[in-house]
């Protein structure tokens, strides 16, 4: 192999939990003015609208929080409770990073034998301060993050440094966004499953058959795996 690449977010450490726990609070902040089950549905579809405008991360997030919330009150949300959701998205900006156990010895390890990347998508600063705050930058040769990682994503990448699809591994957590498309390109797969996965990334067990991975339990098994 010529390049393995990582996922970021809830691969090499905890993300999802604080988008949950944000939400949660979301919908306490709006209990007096909307059911939780409404609330729910009404802002995953501003999220998913969101995302051809403001892409993923933190940014796009709380500004569907902010959407959510005049169009759910019909406007009649006050500035102050307006105000009190993005001191609560904040959080998104600046969490603590929690490194998952053994990642940084698998990454010791590995980064002697491989060149390593790590293949994220959202926005560009927000990726990059979590990378930074995540104090595993070092182990990586390249850092790439992209609006959206597809097929067409990954072909650019591996074009843009030189390598076949057959020389390529990906390690993540996503079936969407980090096993099939590389699946489908002809390059090959790990996938490491976090306990949480947002509904936007989940895919039906139909979209798997037939299609040649490998799953691990725990980031340590890559190393019995190699």
């Amino acid at each position: 192999m010529k390049l393995i690449a990582f996922d970021a977010d809830d691969t090499l450490w905890v993300n999802e939990p604080n988008y949950v726990d944000v939400k949660e609070k979301l919908c306490e902040l709006l209990s007096h003015h909307i059911d939780q089950e409404t609330l729910t549905l009404r802002f995953y579809d501003a999220q998913i609208r969101n995302l051809q405008v403001f892409g993923y991360g933190a940014k796009s997030f709380i500004l569907s929080m902010v959407e959510t919330a005049i169009e759910l009150t019909n406007g009649a949300i006050t500035g102050a409770e307006i105000q009190q959701i993005i001191d609560v998205g904040r959080r998104l900006i600046d969490f603590p990073i929690e490194v998952f156990d053994g990642v940084p010895e698998v990454l010791e390890i590995l980064s002697k034998r491989f060149d390593l990347m790590v293949l994220t998508k959202g926005d560009l600063f927000d990726q990059e301060s979590k990378i930074a705050r995540s104090g595993l930058g070092h182990y990586f040769k390249h850092v790439e993050i992209v609006s959206e990682k597809n097929e067409q994503a990954y072909q650019r990448v591996l074009q843009r440094y030189n390598v076949q699809p057959a020389d390529f591994l990906m390690i993540g957590n996503s079936l969407k966004s980090d096993i099939l498309p590389v699946v489908h390109i002809g390059g090959r797969a790990i996938h490491i499953p976090y306990a949480i996965t947002w509904a936007h990334e989940q895919v039906a067990d139909e979209q798997l058959t037939g299609k040649s991975f490998t799953t691990l339990g725990h980031m340590r098994e890559l190393l019995d795996l190699f």
